[in-house]
């Protein structure tokens, strides 16, 4: 404050002439102090204590920080004076009348030079008799003209006096502000009645018409006789005018002409209907999902482009606001149904309703309202306490025994900030420690993130490696990112210190089952154990395991938290059906509620079972949760551009800091503002000693701007000379892992990153910084919040156990969310299951391993759930009425009844009339291939005999799985523009907000090789990753229905994924490094053979190579690479019998292949054969082959099967002879699902002879797909 006021005009001539601004002793106070500092402290300070008394602001006297407040922001934003703001805090009333509220009006400040004069008096006294609100005072008092001025100015009602017309203007002009910062504050203060009085009041000024005058009024150009004509009507209620006809409208007026007018105005009106569905989440929390139907005809020249609305819950006496939120209808979306999600408190004792009121911003009687009643609200039961953290002496980590490798694990430094080099356990592994490592029962620990439960689960760990060596351990997580960092950190500690082979499974099943074989812990998502656990009876390896670890338990309320619950059930399950032996199961997780109920379905044991309170950390953490008001997304995150800067330099100490921030765009806005703040604000006593940068002293920046310059990304560049960084999905990898290091050596003390890396990033900070928590989701058209699991992680960043003794939160939200974030992040986290939306895709998959025969088999398979486990503890949840044994049995009914309906409607499993349920065809590709049964429906209904590649690639990109990619803010305009320039055109009906779109751009991209942002590059990613598995079911499918062409042209869409081409495109462009240039000069060479394909390029003589290719060396050797890998492979075939072939018979041809390779190859070369050399494949891939044996003129498939192929392989075809005797022409195909051009036909000449007898089945499709 005081250096601002060293730019004002004020201070200047304080400096010229002080004696006359008050200081006295001029001469004196000018020679101690020249730049009068004290006496702009002592003004600064005055002011300060000023509005501080009107609480205008925070004013801390001790270290002079000044802060605003609520009110100072609504002051500020109005421009109301500070004496105005201290007369509406002392004179508002919850419940004031139209009167009283025009008085506090009149009383303004801003007013205060309004005088009466003598001429005016008269025409006063005539205006006051007129307007509808009768004013106390005499018209001679000042506030009594300001309130007659405003009423006359809504009336509008004509005025005589020049003088009073120019009063009007300004009373006028100020109103509609008053009136909007009279409703802010009534906002504030959450009274219900004020609120409604007060926006009335500011539409009332704003659009000249009194609330008991025709809502018609508000349009402009509506004839002044018809509208009063209409207030004439009172009796006739505004909202009975909807269901009236034009006629009936035009009688009513009297002017049968206006009928139709009127009509439409009537129905231009902004209304909306309201419905809600409530769900209890605690016992004092109630989540509401609104939903919102526009009932209006919305005009862009009515309406403008977008509609403002408020949405009030209000308490049963409809006193007191609960909850405020603003709800914004664009003119794009007026047409479908728009959700707004909330929470509100449940009040004590439970009132017997809630009122929803939803009201216009700008219309007046645009308002709906909706009860919801809370007669049959069944509460969930009462959640236990936690667990208590004992004060025990913390354990050494002698504990583990003498073992010196062992205790080597936790005493060296491994590169691991969990485990580098520390004496003794933290008080949570203290009191855990020996049920986990000195006894086998099933555990549960629940503690808040970053309390060092991952080295709980290495005591179970250590304890299966010490008992019974030939145990094999699981661990599943149902994050990725967390699932490679543990295996990463498991293969250096556990794998080279303890020799135990420690794997990551890949999600691919041949080599996964190899995998877990041999390995003795086995780390792996969610999805992939269900994957591979599903067929366990038939697979021995899954039935070896005997540590079964599961981390992140709390994000069972998460997507994956379905599967998670199912692979515990299953696990569960299968423990009790081995008699010989049991599997130990340990649940890891943040601080649940109902983990009693956790615990009890994952078979925990009470003393087992830890449940430790959030506020328990082993490093303390200090949380500051800061509110802003603005309504507008990225308005919000302007406004918390300078509080993130000030709370990095108030909290962190020279420690380092992590921002999490909604976007990647955002990540680079905000370090781009940290820089530009610290270069204009920055101190020398705030941030290290070189005060316009975030380094720490010791940084020797000549350092920094060498590294900088090895940055790919510009941005980077940049702000990494001022000691921040950011990251982001779509990096070149490069820069990342220089970034992260240069975090992890205190070089770059600032990290933003998006909020969805908090998975991926695993170091701890010291300070954490949440910059608001919701992101802008594109396939709802509205911004969402953060997974509540996802602000759990990023708070638990803030620990850094060995070198700080607190860590430190600051979280930057919404304000209606402030209330609710409290509640969970402060309070144990309830956990409801999710499973009864998902149920279809694994009641399949256990349909097809025979665990479900029937409808009762399905009933006791959901008995094993959580979820059965919570109908009873939160009924209302899940649509139950009541907790008795028939409710619940009919509920379970009902709910198996729908799911095997669906599953039957889609073909995927049958039921005969016994009840008994059995697999059909689609049911089993579906659950080999982990597929949604949605997708295989789609599959199944959309393939026809003559669909072609492009067909296929249609159908791939709708499949179930790709439609939940997400679609960010303003994607839609950059697909719209990718789209004109494909290959293939979209379907006239293709939504570019519709995920199944994008991934058939994207896939389209693929194969043209576009170059695309780094969004849509990871995007484009995670559909290619997905796309193998999906094709090859397509394969089957198409094979069950024994067509020919569509077959062939799928295994090209499998080959086109692989190598990113289109298949018209040359061969040869699928080696690395070849450009169109270098295949131009391959094809116009003139050697003695054309240059075709990859083999070509092989027997070329190296001059001729180099002299057509002109590549580098490096760039050669990948070539020499790709060429070597390149499959050439001998096909050899044989027909069984083929002389004595009847109609009607069993045909068998006997195939195999060979794959050429080098005599002097090594073993781990010929480990490697069948890699596939994909450079723009995301994953690893080995080559798979189909051999078909068809029919080209009938366009069917005779046989199929699909191998792996190392070096050798024989496979047996099996199919019926054609029932007609003749002779055929059949062909037989091997077809590669990687390689272009590689792909090999033989003819098959079949005479078949006249069959004895006609008694066999006819069916000449065996569908052999591989199982």
């Amino acid at each position: 404050a005081v250096d601002w006021l060293s730019y004002s005009f004020l201070y200047v001539r304080m400096l010229r002439n002080p004696s006359l601004y008050g200081i006295h002793n001029p001469e004196k106070t000018l020679e101690e102090d020249p730049t009068l500092k004290q006496r702009r402290m002592d003004l600064a300070h005055t002011a300060a204590c000023l509005l501080e008394k009107s609480q205008l602001l925070r004013y801390d006297r001790r270290s002079g920080s000044l802060q605003s407040t609520p009110l100072g922001r609504v002051s500020s934003h109005f421009y109301i004076s500070h004496s105005s703001m201290a007369l509406y805090s002392r004179h508002l009333r919850p419940n004031m009348a139209d009167i009283e509220l025009l008085r506090l009006f009149s009383l303004s400040g801003e007013f205060a030079h309004i005088t009466v004069r003598e001429e005016e008096k008269l025409e006063l006294t005539k205006l006051a008799s007129k307007v509808p609100i009768p004013v106390k005072e005499s018209p001679s008092e000042p506030s009594a003209k300001v309130n007659i001025l405003l009423q006359a100015y809504i009336s509008r009602l004509k005025l005589d006096g020049f003088a009073l017309v120019a009063d009007m203007a300004f009373v006028q002009q100020s109103a509609a502000r008053i009136m909007r910062c009279l409703f802010e504050i009534a906002l504030k203060r959450n009274w219900a009645q004020l609120i409604k009085v007060t926006l009335n009041f500011a539409n009332m000024v704003s659009t000249r018409v009194w609330k008991s005058q025709s809502p018609l009024r508000q349009f402009k150009g509506v004839p002044e006789i018809i509208c009063r004509k209409l207030e004439r009507k009172s009796d006739i209620e505004w909202n009975r005018y909807y269901d009236l006809p034009p006629s009936d409208l035009g009688e009513l007026v009297g002017v049968p002409k206006m009928g139709r007018t009127l009509h439409k105005l009537v129905h231009q009106f902004p209304k909306l209907e309201l419905s809600a569905h409530v769900q209890p989440i605690t016992r004092s929390m109630l989540r509401v999902e609104l939903t919102l139907v526009p009932d209006f005809q919305f005009d862009i020249n009515v309406h403008g482009y977008v509609q403002l609305f408020h949405v009030f819950v209000e308490d049963v006496n409809g006193e007191i606001t609960l909850h405020h939120e603003m709800f914004s209808l664009k003119s794009s979306e007026a047409e479908e149904e728009q959700t707004v999600l909330f929470t509100v408190p449940i009040l004590d004792p439970l009132p017997p309703q809630y009122f929803i009121r939803v009201i216009s911003d700008r219309w007046l009687h645009s308002e709906s309202l909706l009860a919801i009643s809370f007669r049959d609200l069944i509460l969930p039961s009462r959640f236990p306490p936690p667990t208590e953290l004992l004060d025990l002496q913390p354990l050494p980590i002698s504990a583990l025994g003498n073992n010196k490798t062992i205790l080597s694990l936790y005493t060296d430094n491994h590169n691991n900030h969990d485990t580098a080099g520390f004496k003794e356990f933290n008080p949570i592994q203290t009191q855990t420690f020996s049920e986990l490592f000195k006894t086998n029962h099933n555990s549960l620990i629940c503690a808040p993130t970053g309390s060092g439960k991952t080295i709980c689960s290495e005591f179970a760990i250590l304890r299966m490696l010490s008992t019974n060596p030939n145990g094999k351990c699981v661990y599943v997580v149902p994050k990725d990112q967390v699932s490679t960092q543990r295996a990463k950190n498991w293969k250096h500690r556990f794998g080279d210190i303890l020799g135990v082979k420690v794997c990551q499974l890949t999600g691919e099943t041949t080599p996964d089952l190899r995998l877990l074989n041999e390995s003795q812990i086995c780390v792996c998502t969610v999805k992939q154990w269900d994957a591979l656990s599903r067929r366990w009876r038939q697979r021995k390896s899954v039935q070896a395991v005997s540590l079964f670890i599961v981390d992140e338990l709390h994000l069972l309320g998460g997507e994956d938290g379905p599967t998670l619950e199912i692979i515990i059930s299953r696990m569960r399950f299968i423990s009790s059906q081995m008699n010989d032996k049991s599997i130990r199961i340990v649940g890891l997780g943040a601080s649940l509620a109902n983990a009693k109920e956790v615990g009890e379905w994952m078979g925990v044991p009470s003393k087992s079972l830890f449940n430790f309170s959030p506020k328990v950390r082993p490093v303390p953490l200090e949380i500051y949760l800061q509110s802003f008001d603005v309504n507008s997304f990225s308005g919000r995150l302007l406004a918390m551009g300078k509080p993130v800067y000030n709370a990095v330099v108030r909290h962190s100490e020279d420690k380092p800091v992590i921002i999490f921030v909604p976007s990647r765009r955002q990540a680079q806005l905000t370090a781009i503002d940290l820089m530009t703040y610290g270069e204009t604000l920055g101190t020398s006593t705030s941030v290290g000693s070189n005060h316009k940068t975030f380094f720490t002293t010791d940084v020797d920046e000549t350092k920094v701007a060498d590294m900088a310059s090895n940055l790919k990304e510009a941005a980077l560049q940049q702000v990494v000379t001022a000691g921040v960084g950011f990251l982001h999905e779509g990096m070149v990898q490069s820069d990342w892992d220089l970034i992260l290091k240069m975090y992890r050596s205190n070089t770059l003390r600032v990290l933003v990153c998006p909020f969805d890396l908090c998975w991926k990033v695993s170091d701890p900070t010291h300070l954490v910084v949440i910059m608001g928590t919701e992101s802008f989701d594109g396939r709802e058209k509205r911004y969402v919040d953060h997974p509540i699991a996802d602000l759990l992680q990023m708070m638990g960043k803030a620990s850094r156990p060995l070198l700080d003794s607190n860590g430190k939160c600051v979280i930057l939200c919404h304000a209606p969310k402030k209330e609710h974030l409290k509640k969970l992040l402060y309070e144990p986290l309830p956990i409801e299951s999710h499973l009864d939306h998902y149920l279809h895709d694994h009641v399949n998959s256990e349909i097809v391993t025979k665990t479900i025969g029937n409808m009762q088999d399905a009933v006791d398979y959901i008995t094993w759930t959580l979820l059965y486990r919570r109908f009873v503890k939160n009924p209302n949840y899940y649509n139950l009425q009541g907790t008795s044994a028939s409710h619940l049995s009919d509920h379970l009914s009902e709910m198996v009844e729908t799911v095997i309906n669906d599953l039957e409607e889609s073909k995927c499993c049958q039921m005969n009339d016994e009840g008994e349920v059995s697999p059909l065809n689609l049911g089993m590709i579906a659950a080999y291939y982990y597929i949604q049964y949605t997708t295989i429906e789609l599959i199944a209904s959309s393939i026809t005999a003559k669909t072609k590649t492009r067909g296929v690639m249609e159908i791939l990109s709708a499949a179930s799985e790709f439609s939940n990619l997400p679609i960010r803010q303003g994607e839609e305009r950059s697909l719209r523009m990718i789209a004109r320039g494909l290959t293939h055109k979209l379907p006239n009906a293709a939504l570019f907000n519709d995920p199944n779109t994008k991934a058939l751009i994207l896939l389209q991209c693929h194969f043209s090789r576009k170059s695309l942002s780094t969004d849509l590059r990871s995007d484009q990613k995670l559909i290619i990753g997905q796309s193998v598995s999906l094709i090859q079911a397509i394969v089957d499918v198409i094979s069950s229905n024994g067509w020919l062409r569509p077959a062939l042209a799928a295994m090209e869409l499998s080959q086109m994924v692989v190598q990113a081409l289109w298949n018209k495109d040359n061969v040869l462009l699928q080696i690395p490094h070849f450009t169109k240039e270098i295949v131009k000069r391959c094809e116009d060479h003139d050697g003695e053979e054309p240059i075709e394909s990859v083999f070509d390029i092989l027997s070329l003589e190296d001059d001729v190579r180099n002299d057509l290719l002109r590549l580098p060396d490096e760039k050669m050797a990948d070539v020499a690479v790709f060429c070597n890998n390149y499959p050439n492979i001998d096909v050899t075939f044989d027909v069984q019998d083929k002389d004595d072939v009847t109609a009607g018979d069993p045909v068998q041809v006997l195939v195999q292949l060979e794959r050429e390779v080098d005599e002097d190859d090594d073993e781990e070369e010929l480990e490697q054969l069948g890699i596939v050399a994909a450079p723009l494949f995301p994953k690893e891939k080995r080559e798979g082959w189909w051999i078909v044996v068809g029919d080209t003129k009938t366009n069917s498939i005779l046989s199929l099967k699909r191998v792996s192929l190392q070096q050798k392989q024989k496979v047996m075809l099996e199919f019926i002879a054609p029932e007609e005797a003749g002779d055929y022409n059949l062909t037989l195909f091997c077809m590669s699902d990687s390689y272009l051009g590689c792909d090999q036909e033989y003819p098959i000449p079949l005479s078949v002879a006249v069959g004895d007898s006609d008694d066999d089945d006819d069916d000449d499709d065996s569908d052999d797909s591989e199982e």
